[in-house]
C-alpha cells in the first residue's frame, strides 16, 4: 500500500483566493504570512464572530509517495520531525505557520513531515497517537522524542535541539 505524505515546504507566494492580513490584535506575538486563504471543512466554512471568514495560512507542501512509512524512516538522511494532525483540529491548524518557520530555520538539521491521522490510521495506531497534534522526532529510524500539544517556534526549536543533542 503506497502512502502519500506531505513534507512541509515554503509558503506559497501567490494564489488567486488570497486575502491580505493587516492586523491580528489578539495574536500579536505571532507572525502570519501576508497571504492567507479560507479554511473549509466539508460543507462548513469557518466564520468569525463578525461574519467574516476565518483565515488560515496557505501552505505549499511537497507531496511524496512512499511504499511505507518505514521506507521513509529508513531512507531519510536527516532526522524526521513528524506532525500527526487532523484537518478538523484547531491546534493543528495553529501549528502550520510555526512548523513552516521551524522547518525553514532547521532545514539543515531535520525534515518536517505531516501525517494526516484520518488518512493513515494504521500509522497513527502504530505510534499510539491519542491526542492532536502529536509530534514525534525520529533519528536513525527510531523515536528520539515525543510530545503532544502546540508550542511556539522558539520552544519547538529548543525541544528539537535538546532531543537531538541527547541522542548523539
Amino acid at each position: 500500500m503506497a502512502i502519500s505524505i506531505s513534507v512541509a515546504g515554503a509558503l506559497a507566494s501567490s494564489s488567486t483566493n488570497c486575502y491580505s492580513l493587516t492586523k491580528f490584535s489578539y495574536l500579536s506575538s505571532l507572525q502570519f504570512p501576508r497571504e492567507l486563504r479560507l479554511f473549509q471543512i466539508g460543507n462548513y466554512r469557518l466564520k468569525s464572530k463578525k461574519g467574516s471568514p476565518r483565515l488560515v495560512p496557505l501552505v505549499e507542501a511537497k507531496k511524496q509517495t512512499f511504499s511505507s512509512f518505514e521506507e521513509l524512516l529508513e531512507n531519510s538522511e536527516k532526522p524526521l520531525f513528524v506532525d500527526f494532525y487532523a484537518t478538523w483540529c484547531g491546534p493543528c491548524q495553529f501549528m502550520v505557520p510555526i512548523l513552516n518557520e521551524v522547518g525553514e530555520s532547521m532545514k539543515d538539521k531535520i525534515q518536517v513531515v505531516k501525517i494526516d491521522t484520518e488518512k493513515y490510521p494504521d500509522i497513527a495506531n502504530k505510534y499510539n497517537i491519542q491526542a492532536l497534534p502529536t509530534f514525534i522526532l525520529f533519528k536513525d529510524g527510531e523515536v528520539c522524542d515525543r510530545f503532544e500539544g502546540a508550542l511556539n517556534a522558539p520552544q519547538l526549536m529548543q525541544r528539537i535541539e535538546s532531543a537531538l543533542e541527547v541522542k548523539q
